[in-house]
């Protein structure tokens, strides 16, 4: 629509939620409610228990606290919004809110992936090159993989929301969402989003299908040098140290491509806020999860952790 037929830009969004039946509202938000507390209890206790026991201060580790930090975050930036929608039964957020949620949404998304990929290049250092792995994996370039991990996802992060604060939104201002979602926005703008789509594919290429092959041809090479180990006990060790990192892959890769891959359909939205709750939600509470009960180190950290919190508080 060219600027002179506009009728007006809206000045906020109204967020339909995961549904529009008020008698479900107080379910949601206690299942919701306790899912969030369960992914901060989790990934703070991750955090706690990797920082405190010298053990564990070590690339995988870092890399992984580094990695919970981002879940923690992650499912801040939607569900606190979406619990106080529902308490205070107000499903509008302002213009500036919701560019807002999506850039720090986007921003934790892409650091997801990046650090994903950073793990999957430690452990195939770790594995197959295991003479140089304390040679290149020193704590500077743990550092240095976290800040450009930082600066890429904030790179993707920052063109998206830039690119959408020049869009135009019309009449038309309700989200089928619980919370602000790019794509849904774009079918909402009343300008040319042909530029936003050059990016969505660009990026979103990087991050869907690029990334996942790097990681993929990782573990070819990481299964390839477990195979060549001559004890089981050592494929054992091998193979535990990598199973966690490649579940939480496949748990964040399956549910995101329930919203980019899968053809849509007449009720795509309830499919889209299915996928979303999958990926922005559901993954991050049950990722400490799947670190502390396939890890034996980090079981025994917590279990450190926890017996020094019940001595301290008896």
């Amino acid at each position: 629509m060219k600027p002179g037929n506009r009728t007006f830009d809206v000045s906020e969004f109204l967020l339909l939620g995961l549904s529009e039946q008020q008698g479900q509202q107080p379910l949601l938000f206690g299942i919701f409610l306790g899912m969030y507390l369960v992914t901060v209890v989790g990934n703070v206790v991750i955090i706690l228990a990797i920082g405190s026991d010298p053990h564990l201060h070590t690339p995988m580790y870092f890399f992984l606290a580094t990695f919970s930090l981002t879940d923690l975050c992650l499912s801040s930036t939607t569900v606190p919004r979406m619990l106080v929608n529902i308490q205070a039964h107000r499903r509008t957020i302002t213009y500036t809110g919701c560019l807002s949620q999506i850039y720090f949404f986007l921003w934790f998304i892409g650091l997801d992936v990046f650090l994903l990929a950073v793990m999957a290049y430690d452990r195939l250092l770790a594995i197959c090159y295991p003479l140089h792995y304390t040679l290149v994996m020193n704590p500077k370039c743990c550092i240095l993989l976290v800040v450009m991990s930082l600066i890429l996802a904030h790179s993707y992060s920052l063109t998206h929301t830039l690119l959408l604060a020049q869009l135009s939104f019309c009449t038309d201002n309700i989200i089928p969402h619980f919370f602000c979602e790019l794509l849904h926005l774009l079918k909402l703008s009343c300008s040319n989003t042909y530029a936003n789509q050059c990016v969505l594919i660009y990026w979103g290429g990087a991050l869907t299908i690029l990334i996942p092959l790097l990681i993929i041809i990782s573990y070819v090479r990481i299964v390839a040098a477990i195979v060549n180990v001559p004890s089981a006990t050592g494929k054992w060790k091998a193979f535990s140290t990598c199973g966690s990192h490649l579940s939480a892959v496949c748990l964040f890769y399956v549910s995101a491509i329930g919203v980019y891959f899968i053809p849509s359909t007449a009720d795509s939205a309830s499919k889209d806020r299915i996928a979303a709750v999958m990926y922005a939600v559901v993954t991050p509470m049950l990722n400490p999860f799947i670190y502390s009960l396939r890890n034996k180190d980090m079981k025994n950290a917590l279990g450190r952790l926890l017996s020094r919190r019940a001595m301290i508080f008896p």
